[in-house]
């Protein structure tokens, strides 16, 4: 199995990048987990304390579970990925079954910033975009697909999202092999890494 880590700041486009890889190479090939499923299950608190918890920070995340679900992959095993409900921020109690790929591509802010997850990741990359438009991306998905509000948001980011980008994300990129700017949009770059992974899948269908 080749396990691909693409991290980079919010709205800087890795789920894009991560499509991208599904679409050129096929879903029989590659599966892709986003870090966002393992925010960590808070049905414990009431939900106006839930809503004030960072979610930027790299503790909320169940880094331990997403670890050993990718392990779980490693051996041939499918496992059921959480779901998040982001207007609740809590998970839901339905699962996704992820079935074993290939190739598989694991997507998140932090995924560079964990340890544990990087020694399992034989690419790392790291998508670097402008903060400007990283930032408007993050408005229009947080009040699109999240029902929040603009205030909020704009709360969010100035409170948690850019101090915890500054401490965390942005030093996260020296661990990374490769660094694409302006992330899917950067076709170069996008076709050398799935070039890389295609490389991959033929040599695993021609070895005995």
């Amino acid at each position: 199995m080749l396990i691909i880590g693409i991290a980079g700041g919010t709205g800087s486009g890795k789920t894009t990048v991560a499509r991208a890889i599904v679409e050129r190479l096929g879903c029989d090939n590659v599966n892709i987990m986003s870090q966002d499923a393992y925010y960590r299950d808070q049905r414990n608190l009431p939900l106006e304390e839930r809503a004030r918890q960072n979610y930027d920070h790299p503790d909320a995340f169940d880094n331990t579970l997403l670890y050993e679900h990718i392990l779980q992959l490693q051996t041939g095993r499918a496992i059921h990925m959480p779901v998040y409900d982001f207007s609740r921020h809590t998970r839901t109690e339905e699962t996704v079954l992820v079935p074993y790929r290939p190739v598989l591509v694991v997507e998140g802010i932090h995924v560079l910033v964990d340890e544990r997850l990087r020694r399992l990741f034989d690419i790392k990359v790291f998508v670097d975009t402008d903060p400007d438009v990283r930032v408007l991306r993050r408005i229009r998905r947080d009040i699109l697909d999240r029902g929040r509000t603009v205030e909020s948001v704009y709360e969010q980011y100035l409170s948690t999202v850019k101090p915890m980008h500054d401490a965390f994300v942005e030093p996260s990129k020296r661990y990374a092999d490769l660094i694409i700017p302006e992330g899917g949009h950067n076709e170069i770059a996008v076709s050398l890494l799935v070039s890389r992974i295609n490389d991959f899948l033929v040599r695993s269908a021609t070895r005995p």
